[in-house]
């Protein structure tokens, strides 16, 4: 992955005299799930709190991945 600049936001604009909001971004930027998936464990176990910012974000994945989270989610593990 490519380092990003991140963007800080005011709550308050004072230039308009009100509560400030951002526009939504579309998403620009692809990433592979094996990137993805190790440093989004690593800050949950380490309970990052910029992780919660990002919990409603949506993210988009192949059909046959969602086939088989479909079916992960549904599965129960066996008695060992």
């Amino acid at each position: 992955m490519r380092p990003h600049q991140l963007k800080v936001f005011r709550s308050y604009d004072e230039n308009a005299g009100g509560l400030f909001e951002p526009e939504p971004l579309d998403p620009t930027v692809r990433v592979r799930l094996g990137d993805l998936l190790p440093l989004v464990a690593m800050a949950q176990k380490l309970n990052f709190i910029w992780l919660k910012d990002f919990l409603d974000d949506e993210v988009a994945i192949s059909e046959d991945l969602h086939q088989v989270l479909q079916s992960f989610r549904s599965c129960r593990p066996s008695a060992s």
